[in-house]
């Protein structure tokens, strides 16, 4: 499994992910835990409210603003690849909203995203329980 596939970029905002090697291994150990054997390319691109609200309503056809949108190019069954946009602005109102550290609220939001390439799913309320579940899961079993 190749952490250096795991990439992460920001666009339309000023921003640079605080312990990247970490995090990568830790969203290396996800995935291994989920069964995966390889990431293919795997890019997290941090940005704004606007930049992710015009992704969300080109791609997705959803005029609301969001905190993540995940696209899977996985072309393998073993294998995890894709593109995970995170809105730096959702992540601040919501660890404010949910008296969350900033810090906490992202990796909560990246490791969601990471799900969502695993195959799990939010939409309907016992997809939504399963996710939160394996979301604190794994926020438990940071070690940085």
């Amino acid at each position: 499994m190749a952490l250096r596939d795991i990439q992460f970029f920001s666009e339309d905002i000023e921003f640079t992910l605080k312990e990247k090697q970490k995090v990568r291994e830790w969203i290396g150990k996800t995935i291994r835990s989920e069964g995966f054997k390889r990431i293919g390319s795997l890019s997290f691109v941090f940005c704004s409210d606007p930049y992710l609200l015009e992704i969300n309503k080109q791609y997705l056809d959803h005029d609301t603003f969001t905190d993540i949108v995940t696209f899977d190019s996985s072309e393998e069954k073993d294998s995890i690849a894709g593109d995970v946009f995170i809105s730096v602005d959702r992540i601040r109102e919501n660890a404010s909203k949910f008296s969350a550290s900033e810090r906490d609220e992202l990796h909560r939001v990246i490791i969601h995203g990471v799900l969502h390439l695993c195959g799990y799913y939010d939409k309907k309320k016992e997809e939504k329980s399963l996710m939160t579940e394996k979301e604190d899961y794994y926020l438990s079993k940071r070690d940085f």
